[in-house]
C-alpha cells in the first residue's frame, strides 16, 4: 500500500460545488467530504462525475448572476506575477540556492517516513520540524533556464502548494488521537467515540505570503440526515457511528419496539 489520495480537501456546497471563496468551485480529489475516513476503490469516478456536473453548472449559474465582470487590482497582479517568477531571481544576498527537485525529494521522504501509512505522535512532531526547515529553504528556491517548458521553474511553484498540504495533514494527524479508515496511529490504535463528529479544519494562520503557517481548528461534524442513514445496514453504521447518532435509524427503532 502507498499513499495515492487525498481523504480531505477544500469544503463546498455538495450541490454547487461552491466553496467559502467567492468564484471557487471545487469537484474531485481536491474538494473534501465525501469518502470519510477512507475511500473504497472505485468510488472517485462517480464522485467526478456526480460533483464535477454539479461543480460546472454552479460555476456557471454563478457567472450568470453576476451584475457585472469581477475585476482584480493592478497591485495584486504585480505581486502574483512576482511570486510566480522569484525562483528566476533566486535568493538574495548570500543565502545559499535551493534546487527545487532537492528540496521537494526531502518533502517527500520526510512524509513518507514520519507521516506515512502507520505514524505516531513523535514522528509527526519531527515531520513538522523538517517542515518548518524546508518552508524557511523555500524562499531560497532558484530555477535555472527560461519560461518555456521549464519542469523545474514548475515544480517550484508547485512546491508551496506541496508544503502547505504537508503542513495541514501533519498537524491534523497530531491532533486525531485516534485512529479511523486510512489514518493510522500507532500511539492510539483504536478507534475514539468523542472524535466520531468531529472534523479538524486548516486554515492559514498568517498574512505570510510566501508560505504561511498552517492552523488546525475542530469543528462539528454535521449529522447525516435521517432518510441517507436508513439506507445504510445498522450493522454495518454499528461499527463507526455513535449509539446516539443511530438513535433514529429504523433498524434501531424497530429493536426498540
Amino acid at each position: 500500500p502507498t499513499c495515492h489520495y487525498v481523504m480531505g480537501g477544500i469544503e463546498v456546497d455538495p450541490d454547487t460545488g461552491a466553496a467559502a471563496t467567492l468564484g471557487l468551485f471545487a469537484a474531485g480529489e481536491c474538494s473534501g467530504g465525501m469518502h470519510g475516513s477512507n475511500r473504497l476503490g472505485g468510488n472517485s469516478l462517480s464522485d467526478l462525475l456526480v460533483f464535477g456536473r454539479r461543480a460546472g453548472l454552479g460555476a456557471a449559474d454563478y457567472v450568470r448572476a453576476l451584475s457585472h465582470r469581477p475585476s482584480v487590482s493592478s497591485e495584486a497582479l504585480e505581486n502574483a506575477t512576482a511570486m510566480a517568477l522569484a525562483p528566476f531571481t533566486g535568493p538574495q544576498g548570500q543565502a545559499k540556492p535551493e534546487n527545487p527537485y532537492t528540496l521537494h525529494a526531502e518533502l517527500q521522504q520526510t512524509m513518507n517516513d514520519l507521516v506515512g501509512i502507520i505514524r505516531t505522535g513523535t514522528e509527526i512532531e519531527e515531520a513538522l520540524s523538517k517542515i518548518e526547515e524546508y518552508k524557511r529553504r523555500f524562499r531560497n528556491i532558484e530555477s535555472e533556464g527560461g519560461r518555456a517548458f521549464n519542469p523545474g521553474w514548475h515544480l517550484a511553484l508547485d512546491m508551496r502548494n506541496m508544503l502547505l498540504v504537508s503542513e495541514c495533514v501533519a498537524k491534523a494527524s497530531l491532533a486525531r488521537t485516534e485512529s479511523r479508515g486510512g489514518h493510522t496511529r500507532d500511539d492510539h490504535p483504536k478507534m475514539d467515540s468523542q472524535w466520531r463528529r468531529t472534523l479538524l479544519v486548516c486554515q492559514a494562520a498568517n498574512n505570510d505570503p510566501v508560505v504561511p503557517d498552517i492552523s488546525v481548528t475542530k469543528e462539528p461534524q454535521p449529522p447525516m440526515r435521517e432518510d441517507l442513514l436508513a439506507q445504510f445496514d445498522i450493522e454495518e453504521l454499528g461499527k463507526y457511528y455513535t449509539d446516539e447518532e443511530l438513535a433514529a435509524h429504523p433498524g434501531r427503532m424497530e429493536e426498540r419496539r
